[in-house]
């Protein structure tokens, strides 16, 4: 800590002399810092793999100071570049001996951590009057997406933002200013579709129980890992990425990809949460990991003017949506003939969705990919009355840190990314059970089964976990 006081004394009396500073970093080149009042000391819990990429993108905006590192596995590889990166800054393995030593040093926290951990990590950081960064989902149960979103709406002046950073890209403008100028209207079907490989594909559904057990890496906090869901032996495929396979830990395809390709029809539709969700396809359904293929049917009520919405969600190497006339080529063209083999291949899409309104069909990408008008007579009638679309003021993860100061409103806060995250929660229950949900969206309650509905809430936690669960 007296070489990292040191440094940012240096730093600030250079900014003094001259404004804000150039540092060099190996992996990043030059980054421009801000002024020293004007960044955000950030605390980092999770720091390899997807959790790596999040760091520099927040170091790459200038506007934040890495405070502390935090990985329950600090001498495994996925760790090591960011460590490298940031050598001087204080690391340890559990979220709660970090808030112990440096709470009066952090202003922010981003959590970068497996989908089942976001929980009591959030949870505590809101306690502590931390901002905080989630990675999507949310969390893994309905429940506990409910209690971060009351946690954050009982700290009104703290910043929260889901990592779906999309959000702040062309979609999201795009999407609100067809949807304000009556461009986007009466839509009464989203059909979404990922059906690129997942970890699972080439396991056997016909499993009769977890993985054996194995040696737990000696630089490993196992206990930590698991957190709230402890009772799990080892196996490496339980972590590094493996955990998005398992129903226990993971949220799946739909988790993964859900924020990515259906968060803005969410918000700007004002869909909020779905009365029925129903399994209408699921092939190698077992009650361990996700299913290779999965068709689900979301329907959401009449809001205000607007009619009710059903979306179907596809996932699956060979799980497509029905492709409307005029939607053009994109892996799906009748006309290319087979492959030399004689062997037809697996069709594909891009990741993305089809959006059907009263008049007007429109394509679609992930992420921050715009919106296309089908087919291309339609798109030309109508481009006169398109309106400007605006540039982003900031990426996702500007945009958290100027929420931290208080000069944007976070694009992604609790509140918009929350009601999302619980209806890929509703939509993994319906997957596990495979079976059709009825939802009363008032009461947050499944009406229709009763086992489903104990899901909404999940295992008891741990002990020592249950502190987490109160607002």
């Amino acid at each position: 800590m007296n070489h990292y006081l040191s440094r940012r004394s240096f730093i600030s009396r250079s900014i003094l002399a001259g404004g804000a500073v150039l540092l060099s970093n190996s992996v990043l080149g030059k980054v421009n810092l801000a002024a020293a009042n004007e960044r955000v000391n950030l605390a980092c819990v999770g720091i390899g793999n997807r959790a790596n990429e999040i760091i520099k993108e927040f170091y790459k905006t200038g506007q934040c100071n890495i405070v502390a590192l935090c990985d329950v596995d600090m001498g495994a590889k996925q760790t090591q570049e960011i460590i490298k990166m940031f050598p001087d800054v204080p690391r340890f393995q559990d979220f709660r001996k970090m808030f112990d030593a440096m709470a009066n040093k952090i202003d922010a926290v981003v959590v970068g951590t497996p989908d089942f951990s976001h929980f009591a990590i959030t949870m505590l950081a809101l306690d502590l009057g931390k901002h905080v960064y989630v990675e999507k989902p949310m969390a893994r149960t309905f429940t506990e997406v409910d209690l971060m979103m009351q946690k954050a709406a009982k700290n009104p002046k703290l910043a929260t933002q889901m990592g779906n950073q999309g959000h702040s890209e062309a979609n999201y403008f795009q999407f609100k200013a067809w949807k304000d100028a009556g461009i986007i209207k009466d839509v009464t079907r989203i059909d979404a579709h990922m059906n690129s490989p997942r970890r699972w594909h080439g396991w056997d559904p016909n499993i009769k129980g977890f993985p054996y057990p194995e040696r737990i890496p000696e630089t490993l906090d196992w206990e930590v890992w698991q957190m709230q869901t402890l009772g799990h032996d080892y196996n490496k495929d339980f972590v590094n990425g493996q955990w998005r396979c398992w129903f226990d830990f993971g949220m799946g395809a739909l988790g993964d990809w859900g924020a990515h390709i259906l968060d803005t029809a969410h918000e700007f539709l004002d869909l909020g949460l779905p009365t029925t969700v129903e399994a209408v396809k699921l092939d190698g359904h077992n009650s361990y990991f996700f299913p290779m293929s999965s068709t689900l049917k979301f329907h959401f009520p009449k809001r205000r003017n607007m009619p009710a919405v059903d979306i179907n969600w596809f996932d699956g190497l060979d799980n497509l949506p029905e492709i409307p006339q005029g939607y053009g080529v994109s892996g799906l063209d009748p006309n290319i003939p087979p492959p030399s083999t004689g062997k037809l291949e697996a069709v594909k899409l891009n990741p993305g969705k089809i959006i059907y309104a009263k008049d007007t069909i429109f394509k679609g990408g992930s992420h921050g990919s715009t919106l296309q008008i089908i087919p291309e007579q339609k798109a030309k009638d109508m481009a006169s009355k398109l309106p400007e679309v605006p540039a982003s003021p900031s990426n996702h993860f500007a945009n958290f840190l100027n929420a931290c100061r208080g000069t944007e409103k976070a694009r992604s806060s609790f509140a918009i990314a929350g009601p999302l995250s619980q209806v890929f929660c509703l939509g993994v229950i319906t997957q596990k059970l495979n079976c059709k949900l009825e939802f009363d969206p008032n009461t947050k309650q499944v009406t229709n089964h009763r086992f489903a509905n104990e899901m909404l809430v999940g295992p008891p936690p741990a002990k020592g976990w249950e502190q987490y669960y109160t607002v």
